[in-house]
């Protein structure tokens, strides 16, 4: 099995480097690669608009395909980029749960920190210690904990709201632009804990993604997401703290190697006094380092925007636009394209749609090294399957948060300050099964699914709320299962422990994630509205072959091979009992979605 899934990764990594299933016409094309010529007119058609649709967003139906294609390519593009006959995005606004207070600011670093306040003020996170009696912190760390669960449901039902725009709104590349900055300005609810500052940055995105980078990158920085995530609050004069300034360097604007620790340390003294309170960008004054600095031999009293200013003086402009590149075409631009690149970049004074409007334009987007190279995220693959099969919402079940983790790739929770990976870091033996599982969990759901956002997988959590259930008291219920083997000594001591203490963390972490519940809106968990038999319906298909040959267009970017069609056609015409669509339509359905679920499973589903 080992040997077989590795055979299986190194298949879909030769298909991406290789091309070897592009159409045959490539002969010709192949000498595109690197152009940034305008495609010919003569040049576009469905293929050409179903690429676009592909990279510049999250694919799309027959139907909007063939509008697409109808265009022809500037108007195709102007669509795409400029929203040109796309109206106004009527999506509705993120349904927000209610769950935040302003005395829940400013939430301290942690537990410890917290109970330290309360203990020194009589009060922390808007609740007061209790006067007398046991646990007088007891609701001060109830409070606490219920913030963090709190939080951590609301970001994944704002994801859930995002990937709702992703799959529906008439302006995909919005979406898809708003996906890149979010992996380029990476921040995670671990640090952050605290949907809304995730939402204020994602509507950053939403509202200056496609516009200028320079404005970008300044909204960014002063967002309370990036300056909580990155330590404002702690890079103060006289003391500054490195974290931004590295970052901003090194993975916002670029790159290693063109900048050194000495900028880094200068840098870091521009920045000092930006902070924030509650969702409000501040400067304090009084951490505010006013003396003079110098940042890539630039010289004066200089601030953060004009920092920033002096990076994208420098060859920032190379490595974004290559950034943008390697994201929508392919992973290796040349020297001689990037700096072509970088220059359109530059000369419309940092503005991104000129950028992409030339990019979704060029032969070299067209070209076959580019087209079906490109292997899918893991938000990329849920919501394009989602999009080809014309869902009109996303499913609650397979859960879109749960597929996306354990495919590598969390909404609001990257990994690491430099977001995600791409490419082949979304393709290993493991992350191919669990792409072979949502296949399997979209055309046939779990029937013993049970939400993580209303049945909490923490087994602590469970403990304590099956010992509460059954009468126990709060030092019984929370302490360690280890200690029911020492019997009834152990259990004496904790029960006198608890006649004295101030809090129970344990308990605290019970109840919060209690109080959450309540107040936290569910996601909605209906399974996807699938209609297999009635897409073959409304193409008029007939036999098997043209059922077949009808998904695997519907399904693939890439073109599956004569042999992987053959055993699809046997796969359906046996799971039919008949080469008639008509004889086998009161039970199509069925068929259909192994039919889709195996072609899902192909290597080359994964490429897009």
């Amino acid at each position: 099995m080992n040997e077989f899934l590795k055979c299986i990764v190194t298949s879909v990594i030769a298909l991406a480097l290789s091309c070897s299933a592009v159409a045959a016409d490539t002969s010709n094309r192949a000498a595109w690669a690197g152009d940034l010529t305008p495609i010919a007119k003569e040049h576009w058609d469905a293929k050409a608009a179903a690429h676009l649709l592909e990279r510049a967003g999250f694919s799309g139906t027959p139907e909007q395909i063939a509008a697409l294609a109808a265009l022809g390519p500037a108007a195709a593009i102007r669509q795409i980029v400029l929203f040109e006959g796309a109206g106004a995005d009527a999506l509705a606004p993120f349904d927000h749960s209610d769950i935040h207070d302003p005395g829940l600011e400013p939430f301290p670093p942690s537990r410890p920190a917290t109970t330290k306040l309360a203990k020194q003020n009589g009060e922390a996170l808007g609740i007061k210690v209790k006067p007398t009696g046991n646990r007088r912190l007891q609701p001060v760390v109830n409070r606490f904990f219920y913030w963090l669960r709190a939080s951590r449901l609301e970001t994944d039902r704002v994801a859930y709201w995002w990937a709702n725009r992703m799959l529906r709104s008439p302006r995909p590349l919005q979406e898809k632009m708003a996906l890149f900055w979010h992996g380029h300005f990476a921040v995670n609810e671990s640090k952050i804990r605290d949907y809304r500052k995730h939402l204020h940055l994602l509507e950053t995105f939403h509202k200056l993604g496609l516009g200028n980078f320079r404005e970008l990158l300044i909204a960014t920085a002063k967002s309370p997401a990036m300056l909580s995530f990155l330590d404002a609050g702690v890079n103060v004069k006289g003391s500054p703290n490195e974290n931004f300034a590295r970052e901003i360097m090194e993975l916002f604007t670029l790159g290693v190697g063109h900048y050194s620790e000495h900028d880094i340390r200068e840098a870091a003294r521009a920045f000092t006094g930006w902070n924030y309170k509650d969702l409000t960008f501040v400067v304090n004054k009084a951490d505010q380092d006013a003396g003079e600095k110098t940042v890539l031999g630039r010289k004066g009293p200089l601030n953060g925007i004009d920092v920033v200013d002096i990076l994208l003086e420098a060859p920032a402009a190379d490595f974004i636009a290559a950034k943008i590149y390697r994201y929508f075409v392919r992973e290796d631009p040349s020297p001689d394209l990037t700096a072509k690149l970088g220059k359109v970049l530059r000369d419309n004074k940092y503005e991104i749609a000129p950028l992409l409007q030339t990019i979704f334009l060029s032969r070299d987007f067209y070209a076959p090294q580019s087209v079906g190279s490109h292997i899918k995220s893991p938000v990329e693959l849920t919501v394009s399957t989602y999009r080809k099969l014309g869902l009109p919402r996303i499913p609650g079940v397979p859960d879109f948060n749960t597929s996306t983790r354990m495919l590598g790739q969390h909404l609001f929770n990257p990994p690491t300050v430099a977001g995600w990976g791409q490419g082949r870091s979304w393709i290993t033996p493991g992350l191919l099964i669990a792409r072979a599982n949502f296949a399997y969990d979209l055309m046939f759901p779990d029937i013993t699914y049970i939400p993580n956002d209303r049945f909490p997988v923490d087994p602590l959590i469970r403990i304590v709320s099956d010992r509460l259930a059954d009468g126990a008291n709060i030092s019984n219920a929370t302490k360690p299962k280890m200690a029911d083997a020492s019997g009834g000594q152990m259990s004496m001591s904790s029960e006198m422990a608890d006649m004295d203490q101030n809090f129970n963390t344990r308990y605290g972490s019970y109840r919060g994630w209690q109080m959450a519940i309540q107040k936290v809106k569910p996601i909605p968990r209906h399974n996807a509205d699938l209609d297999l038999a009635g897409l073959v319906d409304a193409a008029g298909l007939k036999t098997v072959d043209e059922v077949v040959d009808h998904f695997l267009q519907r399904m693939m970017a890439v073109p599956a091979s004569a042999k992987q069609r053959a055993d699809l056609i046997l796969i359906l015409k046996t799971e039919l009992g008949t080469d008639d669509i008509a004889t086998a339509r009161s039970y199509l359905e069925h068929p259909l979605r192994v039919l889709v679920q195996r072609i899902m499973s192909l290597p080359e589903y994964q490429l897009g």
